[in-house]
């Protein structure tokens, strides 16, 4: 028989006009809190905050869904962040030792960040000492620079011009030193540098060792001399300016009057190390705020005792007799206090304190008695405790979204940080990130726009005894009389939510399932637990329902050897407002769940472990089923995951396995005794195709594989399985070991009306019954990643309650359905019920890379209205997406997502559902899904043409319009030129680096060319000297000149 291959005709224009109308990869924004963050910064006028972090990005923040982000150059860590305050600008330093200024560049007064541009002009690169400190000063016309050699030099804004006039060398102010105070020793390097609340022109300038100066641009005299002893860590200004305080590296603060009589000052009015009289730790911030109550609020952070609490990562709030210890689970960064900057008013009058931490950032309402943390409309930890699994859901209903509210409403208070405004337009939609954790939480997101916001979180730690159970604590101290005559010191307050430590591991989420209509959720965990919730407006004490469903079913060989199962509690415990727990299924061996499915209007649950899958009926209470899985082979299924994974000697025999099988896999397999329908299809399809030559050859993995018998997914479909006249319930499950079993179940009331729970007295006594139908078993033996049921039109099957309802069009049941089985080499398409194979696309043979993650979205047409396609959407190892029409499985387009070498990013992508509404209404398709780019960060992409969720505000400044000067009379080469943003199929976002910490922004950088001291050393010499080179060159090249400082 002769075999033709026919040549694979050109693309279609109209086809790939369609594909432009309907994909589009765009990266679009960043949720959670910025990973590694190094620098802080406030700008009062504007109320906008500037966080840096260590890999070189600038994160703006204001009210929520006002967001910029910046990148430097090089991924280095930011030092500092001063803003010029209103302007829309600020500086950089990072810790190479250069100096970076930033612009907000608009064509209006309207700042839009949904195509805005940021221009960074690289300053200087202070080659001969390492800058210590910036100081802007009021005016923002000049720049103070503090290096560590002790100099002090000056730089005129926006021209970024040194002005050599007004350098201020160590020598200087030495010479102006007592003979009693010189003794020959160095100053040491700058430390503090602030200006004067009162008096522009006069700063004051904090050396290591503990000198301060008091120095007057103007007259460029020392004004006054604050001869201190003990090594400087900051300055603050006291708003008068009669007096400033400074802070030191033995745990003490002093208060130096500033008087106009006496030129020096040989001690401090008032010094005070608040928590010695042991040694402490150097304060390394203070900031002194004055009150119209006349009691001045006075924060430090540091200053703890080093033997007893040297650990503590600490901030301290006094006023009067009011004394908080702030204690932290990170360290602290930076803070700042939001008060009253304006000239006219007496008062500074603080209303919040912001803290960033390594982990997390805290705000504290300080106008409310006892100084309570305010909620954080965005910026939340989401690595509050380690995030284990993901859940999107689209299109929540309003009711369940109120209740999700009510339910996790917390204190309420006026967000401090509330510049610019947010010009994106209401959410068509409601948006629910659910994220599973290490401490057995589950948190509510609303995911809806640009700000990821908080709205509840439920914790499943009371279901179980555990070591965190209250009533193993100690007694109350405030019941202990004798306790209450000794209060705590120093008075230490728990703040913040970052808590990387888990009371007991197998608390661990491992899956989620919420059905959005009927309210029900079902949370799996580490040690085999399943609990079934429900639901509730209010607090309810009630002993929970135990299930244990034996996964084994007594099989002889198999002993576990892994952890024990969470003991549940036998008494009613307490549960607050919200999901509540109704039934707790436990697996038997407490196994780590890996797939589960809930189907909430037969009021089923299935389960799958590394040993096998169950059904569980929540409604009568009963297990239906229970599978076991097991290979023969597969013991390290029973050892856990905290046992010795293999040993040498079986490590060895699998490896001498494969090597014999990959010498004969030249040869033709037979298969000599099929099963059943599916393997004879199967190899049917074999003797019909010859390896392409641009396919790669697959190798059969082995039947006695380790883990083989791991279940990887479940779904519950009602379709043809027994015959093609008769539809009903069904339950699939896929295997590690590429095999599939499909059951049809026997569900009372099932299309006789009942719905929900409400059901007759006869069809409670009636059980679910489930018989196993079809068992398929792939060639090659590759995990099974995906199961969908596609009706007769070839499109997915509707959730529960859609089709009921009428919240979906129903499922064609007149035409013949078929099964999408994806596993991780190939994507392949079964009719229901005979099971013969109809289509495949072979992507490990065709793309050498392996599925990772599938979901069926539906995709809107940005021309058409009326136009869209069921697609599939497919995530492999090596990080790229690709996207295929069902059924036919004809690729469409492929984007570059994620570095492949990013496990983690790869491993926790979760793609969004289609959100779907009242087809008479309205229909809305959300194409989009998140994954981790670090452990507190989420980037959120989107794949629709149509549908993009970006940042979209504006900002007012108090500037002129005018960009800064022109680069070519700043002194600097520009190398960096300006990209239009693309608007074709592609990402605009693709020419990014994919490890960019700003791979998700839509914007473009002017960035300027390096001076490094390569470049430069020829010119290291005196400053008048290196200027006289550089003005030559300009001369005789053409060129800008450059700034170098000794």
């Amino acid at each position: 028989m002769m075999k033709f291959r026919f040549r694979r005709q050109g693309t279609d224009p109209q086809r790939e006009k369609i594909k432009q109308e309907l994909f589009a990869f765009n990266k679009t924004v960043e949720h959670g809190f910025p990973h590694q963050p190094s620098a802080l910064a406030f700008d009062p006028k504007l109320e906008l905050m500037a966080i840096g972090t260590k890999s070189g990005a600038i994160k703006v923040y204001g009210a929520p869904g006002v967001e910029f982000t910046g990148l430097h150059k090089d991924t280095t860590a930011v030092t500092q962040i001063h803003f010029l305050p209103g302007q829309g600008r600020l500086m950089s330093l990072l810790d190479d030792n250069t100096i970076h200024l930033w612009e907000l560049v608009v064509g209006t007064r309207s700042l839009n960040t949904h195509r805005f541009t940021l221009h960074t002009l690289l300053l200087l690169l202070l080659s001969a000492t390492r800058v210590t400190v910036l100081l802007l000063l009021r005016s923002c016309d000049l720049l103070c620079i503090g290096t560590e050699g002790g100099g002090v030099y000056f730089l005129e804004l926006p021209r970024l011009s040194l002005k050599d006039d007004q350098t201020l060398l160590q020598d200087q102010v030495t010479q102006s030193l007592p003979d009693d105070y010189r003794c020959g020793k160095s100053l040491g390097p700058v430390e503090s540098l602030q200006e004067h609340p009162q008096q522009s022109g006069k700063v004051l300038i904090g050396y290591s060792r503990g000198l301060v100066v008091l120095w007057d641009l103007s007259s460029r005299q020392v004004e006054q001399l604050f001869l201190g002893k003990q090594q400087l860590e900051s300055l603050v200004w006291e708003r008068s300016g009669n007096l400033f305080v400074s802070s030191h590296n033995d745990g003490g603060y002093s208060m130096w009057p500033v008087t106009s009589g006496n030129p020096n000052i040989h001690q401090p009015a008032s010094s005070t190390i608040p928590y010695g009289p042991f040694p402490c730790k150097a304060i390394n911030k203070i900031l002194w705020r004055t009150t119209q109550t006349g009691s001045p609020v006075l924060l430090y952070s540091g200053g703890m005792p080093r033997a007893s609490y040297g650990d503590r990562h600490c901030l301290t709030i006094q006023q009067d007799k009011d004394h908080v210890t702030l204690d932290f689970t990170s360290r602290v960064i930076d803070f700042f206090t939001v008060h009253s900057t304006e000239q006219d008013k007496e008062f500074d009058d603080p209303t919040a304190l912001v803290v960033l931490l390594e982990e997390e950032l805290v705000v504290i309402d300080l106008q409310t008695p006892g100084w309570p943390s305010l909620p954080t409309p965005y910026l939340a930890p989401l690595h509050s405790s380690a995030i284990t699994c993901s859940c999107h859901i689209s299109n929540v209903p309003p009711k369940l979204w109120e209740r999700l509210i009510n339910a996790g409403k917390a204190q309420q208070g006026r967000w401090p940080i509330c510049g610019g405004k947010n010009l994106a337009p209401p959410a068509k939609q409601q948006e629910l990130l659910l994220t599973g954790h290490e401490d057995g939480t589950v948190r509510f997101w609303d995911a809806s726009g640009v700000a990821l916001t908080p709205l509840y979180k439920l914790s499943t730690a009371n279901v179980f005894h555990t070591d965190c159970d209250p009533s193993d604590d100690p007694q109350d101290p405030s019941d202990d009389p004798d306790m209450q005559q000794e209060e705590e010191w120093p008075p230490f307050r728990k703040v913040g939510c970052f808590d990387p430590y888990s009371d007991d591991p197998r608390l661990g989420i491992q899956k989620i399932s919420l059905c959005k209509y009927s309210n029900k959720l079902v949370v799996t965990g580490t040690a085999g637990q399943v609990i079934i919730l429900g639901l509730n407006d209010e607090r309810s004490d009630h002993l929970v329902d135990v299930s244990v469903v034996d996964l084994l079913q007594d099989r002889e060989g198999f002993t576990w050897k892994g952890h024990d199962r969470l003991e549940p509690r036998l008494k009613p415990a307490p549960f607050p407002p919200g999901f509540q727990p109704l039934v707790l299924v436990q697996c038997l061996p407490p196994a780590s769940v890996t797939a589960v499915a809930l189907h909430a209007e037969w009021n089923l649950i299935a389960f799958g472990t590394s040993h096998g899958f169950g059904l569980f009926d929540y409604h009568r209470r009963n297990a239906v089923l229970a599978r076991c899985t097991l290979h023969p082979n597969d013991s390290l299924a029973m050892e856990g995951p905290l046992s010795r994974v293999k040993s040498l000697k079986k490590s060895l025999r699998q490896s001498f396995r494969r090597i014999r099988k990959s010498r004969v896999s030249g040869k033709k397999r037979t298969i000599t005794t099929p099963t059943s329908k599916v393997q004879e299809a199967n190899a049917a399809l074999a003797e019909q195709e010859e390896v392409a030559p641009v396919q790669r050859r697959i190798e059969p993995r082995s039947a006695d594989d380790s883990l083989s018998g791991v279940v990887r997914c479940l779904c519950f479909a009602d379709t043809y399985l027994r015959d093609g006249t008769h539809h009903g319930p069904t339950l699939w499950a896929g295997t590690n070991s590429g095999s599939v079993y499909a059951y049809a179940l026997e569900v009372p009331g099932v299309g006789s009306g009942r719905v929900g729970e409400r059901g007759g007295a006869s069809e409670s006594s009636a059980c679910v019954e489930a018989v196993l139908g079809k068992e398929i078993q792939l060639m090659h033996r590759a995990p099974v990643v995906s199961i969908c049921v596609l009706d007769g039109r070839g499109k997915p099957l509707p959730d529960p309650y859609e089709a009921s309802q009428d919240l979906a069009i129903a499922p064609d049941m007149t035409n013949a359905h078929s099964v999408l089985i994806a596993s991780e080499e190939q994507l392949k398409v079964f009719s229901l019920p005979k099971v013969s194979a109809k289509t495949k696309f072979k992507l490990t043979a065709h793309e050498g890379c392996r599925v990772r993650k599938v979901a069926l979205v539906v995709f809107s047409s940005a021309a058409q209205e009326d136009y869209s396609e069921h697609t599939l959407v497919c995530l492999t190892n090596l990080g790229d997406m690709h996207l295929f029409n069902i059924p036919g499985l004809r690729p469409q387009v492929r984007y570059d997502c994620i570095r492949k070498e990013d496990i983690s990013g790869i491993a926790s992508c979760v793609f969004t559902k289609t959100g779907q509404a009242n087809e008479t209404v309205f229909c809305l398709f959300v194409s989009a899904g998140f994954y981790l780019i670090s452990p507190s960060e989420y980037e959120r992409f989107s794949l629709s043409a149509k549908v993009l969720t970006e940042p979209l505000c504006s900002v007012q400044l108090d500037r002129l319009l005018n960009r800064l000067a022109d680069p070519e009379s700043l002194g600097f080469s520009l190398t960096g030129q300006t990209e239009e943003p693309q608007s074709n199929l592609s990402s605009p976002i693709l020419d990014t680096p994919l490890d960019s910490p700003l791979s998700c922004a839509d914007l473009t950088l002017d960035s300027t060319g390096e001076i490094t001291v390569e470049d430069v050393r020829d010119f290291l010499t005196t400053v008048d000297e290196a200027e006289n080179n550089l003005k030559n060159i300009k001369e005789e090249e053409g060129r800008s000149t450059g700034i170098l400082i000794n």
